[in-house]
């Protein structure tokens, strides 16, 4: 098939809303440029939202971990 017939309005709004999140700009922003009222609706279309390298915990355990060690007096 054609990968001009695979094209439909929803694929381009993929290929919008995804590297325009993965790039850092604000959820609302893209919200807005996409004319959703709902951010749910937006995060739809953000393809990489089900990859575990984007999810939060990850990022905490990306920080350097401190040891505390007792301190003796």
């Amino acid at each position: 098939m054609p990968a001009a017939a695979q094209l439909s309005p929803h694929s381009l709004r993929h290929s919008f809303a995804t590297p325009a999140l993965g790039a850092g700009t604000a959820l609302r922003d893209v919200q807005d440029a996409m004319s959703h009222a709902d951010p749910r609706t937006t995060r739809h279309y953000d393809r990489s939202r089900h990859q575990l390298d984007r999810h939060p915990a990850r990022r905490i355990l990306a920080f350097p971990v401190r040891t505390c060690a007792p301190t003796r007096a």
